[in-house]
């Protein structure tokens, strides 16, 4: 009778082995890696969470669905579950396997599929060279909504950062990468979070109760509310923190002469940022705060004026790139104009 349930368990373990690697469209070795390699986070291996991978001369596109993504999430309408991760070309895990990253959040009307390419993300962190990856998560669709599911909750952008961490350094994310990736990846290190527009938010979000040590927050145009939440989180470690809020008009203007007033009652020196000032790139560097009115659209407030790439450059990240900004560290930083990139075309 024992021999005869052994044989039993033996032949369930089989087909069901069968069934997987059929699901998985006959990929065994992915069916057999997948267990090792989220087994350190305690995800199933049931959902293949890494759908496909685009490469480029910038560096390679990671299409995830994992399952800390803001959606789907109970009570809330979306449910794409996508997170666009990219390593720029070069990158390398540091000796510490602690991988820095940037996280970007999307406007109202959005996507992150659109964002990473309107706002020429990858282009402005390639061109940083700065060590990183970027993490673009979906929020609501063509939506006039910045709540970002799972990431407004307790401990969401470090369960979100982690999955991210341990998918990519995974060995299918190591086929799709070259020289093997994130492989040697051991934790998060230094975190910084950006925000278009609406993604102020989820910014805000990320900077309270997100569960990792943001170090610097920078609000492209994007301070329409939560104007004493990030005037607390900077006050509260001025050494280590940065905050950078550059606006066009309206709102976003208005708001950022209601945190001048918060941070300078604080004892906070606020650095000012204006068309017919610029910051040096020293006092980029130095800054703790940075305000700024720019002469871009409300539309390209990231990119027309390189602003995400000279954040990157100025910023607490380590890379190659940081050498070349500092050469004439004195002189004011020079704008360098970006063009619209062009209508995408259908295939």
């Amino acid at each position: 009778m024992v021999a005869r349930a052994v044989h039993r368990r033996n032949v369930l373990r089989a087909g069901l082995a069968g069934c997987l690697a059929a699901l998985m469209g006959g990929h065994a070795d992915e069916a057999q890696a997948k267990p090792r390699d989220v087994a350190r986070d305690g995800a199933s291996s049931a959902e293949p969470r890494l759908r496909g991978a685009e490469r480029s001369t910038l560096g390679t596109t990671l299409d995830l669905a994992p399952k800390s993504a803001p959606y789907p999430a109970p009570g809330r309408t979306w449910s794409d579950p996508t997170v666009l991760v990219f390593v720029p070309r070069g990158f390398r895990v540091p000796t510490s396997g602690a991988v820095d990253a940037l996280v970007f959040f999307h406007g109202h009307g959005s996507t992150a599929r659109e964002a990473i390419r309107r706002h020429q993300l990858r282009e402005q962190l390639a061109e940083s060279l700065q060590n990183a990856i970027l993490v673009v998560p979906q929020g609501p669709i063509h939506a006039a909504d910045g709540d970002f599911g799972h990431l407004m909750e307790r401990g969401g952008l470090a369960r979100l950062l982690d999955e991210v961490r341990v998918v990519a350094s995974s060995k299918s994310a190591a086929r799709a990468l070259p020289d093997g990736g994130l492989g040697k990846a051991k934790g998060t290190g230094r975190v910084v979070v950006a925000g278009h527009s609406g993604g102020y938010r989820a910014a805000a979000a990320a900077i309270t109760v997100g569960g990792v040590e943001v170090r610097e927050t920078w609000l492209f145009d994007a301070l329409y509310g939560e104007t004493e939440t990030f005037a607390k989180w900077l006050v509260a470690a001025p050494r280590t923190r940065k905050l950078v809020s550059l606006a066009i008009a309206g709102e976003p203007l208005r708001h950022n002469h209601q945190l001048l007033d918060l941070l300078q009652a604080k004892g906070i020196a606020v650095s000012l940022d204006l068309p017919t000032a610029r910051l040096s790139r020293a006092e980029m560097v130095h800054a703790r705060a940075i305000l700024g009115q720019q002469i871009a659209t409300h539309g390209t407030a990231t990119f027309e004026e390189s602003s995400l790439r000279d954040c990157l450059l100025a910023s607490c990240l380590k890379g190659r790139g940081s050498d070349a900004f500092f050469e004439d560290a004195d002189a004011p930083r020079l704008i360098d104009r970006r063009g619209v990139p062009a209508p995408r075309t259908p295939s």
